[in-house]
């Protein structure tokens, strides 16, 4: 190989990134790169010790955390000779960050076990900082800042040293078999949600069980209680409303969701407001018992088009309709196998096919307000937006739709339905990446790439294993027996 392509090539490399600023022994780590060497462990690990003196151990270092709290979860660590503890890690440049960040009366950062940074400072310990281990990296790097930004910066996968002890054997099987495994692990996820709604429709009807999932999925997995308490009080909030708005004005009052001022600057949202309260003042005090508190709902990391009161305008076209039970009902009998697209369109797979089918059961009709603004302080769009798209539709699709048309097919003893919905459910497209998939792609599968999941069945599947295994060890899996059933399993021959 040339040397002088190497060389040259290595110049223009490193010329081309801001890594000169690192060539100074007093410079200051980007947080970015610190959080790569703690990833990767980029340090002389048998001379970690803490501020106060007391050695560290990191048997697992964590996984990276994208969606706010600390940076990486589930580290285990041993602490001179003590009994290894699982916890949390917060990175940061200064040990005054805790503080200056407001780590310290942030209830998400109650289960950080140590506190990794560059280097201690001069400032004074705050008693949030004396409550737990600071560890700092200064002095014991692996190699010069230069070296490991040059190193790192491109890694962004899960180290291999630092995946499940079931990576190994998940590996040696082939596409059928990981299939066959992830779909066995699908069934168990699919059936238990159904059974959820059976035990729920016992005491409330079918039709309330499916409002009630509903709603859960569209408070997506920070605001399915608040989303579910709206639900189970349907029946209260809906008597008497005769119209999508009036609905949605109902809804967005015993939400808490309302706002109790105008925002003087956007005027459609204030004439949105002022008919809204028009309504629901006259309403207020009848429905004081079922309103929840504004503090109830989790906003943080939440995209515009994700908000609750958006997701709340969508649901009140649902129920103005009338008659959304009853056409999934009629989506669940039409043979989909056939086109149901004109001849001119390019070809789609079939689970493309149900899937067009049930958003057309989904959308509704223009909102007047919510399809031309994200929230209510944002400016009106020059082009509509629907309130619902193609990613959520798929998971009402696996999470409620499916379930809850296969657990009525199973009580009613409907044999034809049954296997129809099951055909469905793994001919379904795959549904939107999400942190957990990743990351368990990443430690059980031993890639990155999503193209290795053919499907919502499949990543159903992972997530259940991850429930039922992942979640109940820790990151060095201790006392995990998946590994040990991967190894011995064989898929049943066909």
């Amino acid at each position: 190989m040339n040397s002088r392509a190497e060389n040259f090539y290595s110049l223009w490399r490193e010329n081309s990134r801001a890594v000169g600023a690192l060539r100074d022994e007093n410079s200051v780590p980007p947080e970015k790169l610190l959080q790569a060497v703690w990833q990767h462990q980029r340090l002389r690990r048998g001379e970690l010790k803490t501020a106060d003196g007391k050695s560290v151990r990191v048997l697992h270092p964590g996984f990276i955390s994208a969606e706010g709290g600390p940076d990486f979860r589930g580290a285990v660590l041993q602490f001179e000779n003590e009994k290894p503890v699982s916890g949390d890690v917060e990175i940061d440049l200064q040990a005054n960050g805790w503080h200056a960040h407001g780590h310290d009366v942030n209830p998400n950062f109650k289960t950080v076990i140590l506190h990794v940074v560059w280097e201690h400072g001069q400032s004074p310990k705050s008693k949030a900082q004396s409550s737990f281990p600071v560890l700092a990296l200064k002095n014991v790097l692996d190699a010069t800042l230069t070296e490991l930004a040059l190193t790192l910066e491109n890694e962004s996968g899960l180290p291999e040293n630092l995946r499940g002890k079931c990576s190994a054997p998940l590996q040696t099987l082939d596409e059928t078999q990981l299939a066959e495994l992830l779909h066995a692990a699908a069934k168990v996820r699919f059936q238990n949600k159904a059974t959820a709604m059976l035990a729920r429709a016992k005491h409330s009807g079918w039709e309330q069980a499916l409002w009630e999932n509903l709603f859960r999925a569209l408070g997506y997995k920070h605001n399915v209680w608040p989303m579910l308490n709206l639900a189970e009080a349907r029946p209260r909030w809906t008597r008497g409303a005769d119209s999508a708005f009036a609905i949605q004005a109902r809804l967005l009052g015993v939400s808490g969701l309302l706002p109790h001022e105008l925002t003087r600057s956007q005027k459609s949202s204030d004439t949105f407001l002022r008919h809204a309260w028009d309504l629901w003042w006259r309403d207020r005090d009848e429905f004081s018992d079922c309103t929840l508190p504004c503090t109830t709902w989790k906003f943080h990391g939440l995209r515009p088009a994700n908000h609750p009161q958006r997701r709340l305008a969508l649901a009140s076209h649902w129920l103005a309709a009338g008659n959304l039970a009853a056409k999934i009902e009629g989506w669940v009998l039409k043979n989909h196998s056939s086109p149901l697209i004109p001849a001119l369109s390019p070809p789609r797979g079939e689970g493309e096919k149900l899937l067009s089918s049930l958003h057309e059961i989904f959308q509704v009709e223009r909102d007047e307000f919510w399809s031309w603004h994200w929230t209510f302080n944002s400016e009106r769009m020059t082009k509509p937006q629907p309130l619902l798209g193609e990613a959520r539709v798929t998971d009402l699709a696996v999470n409620v739709v499916l379930p809850w048309l296969w657990i009525r097919a199973k009580e009613g003893g409907n044999e034809k339905i049954l296997r129809e919905v099951e055909r469905r459910f793994f001919t379904w497209p795959a549904a939107e990446d999400n942190s957990v998939l990743k990351l368990a792609r990443q430690r059980l599968l031993g890639t990155s790439s999503a193209r290795i999941l053919k499907g919502a069945a499949a990543q159903q599947g992972l997530m259940q294993i991850v429930r039922d295994f992942c979640e109940h060890s820790n990151a060095i899996c201790d006392d995990c027996r998946f590994p040990d059933l991967v190894q011995t399993w064989k898929a049943p021959e066909k």
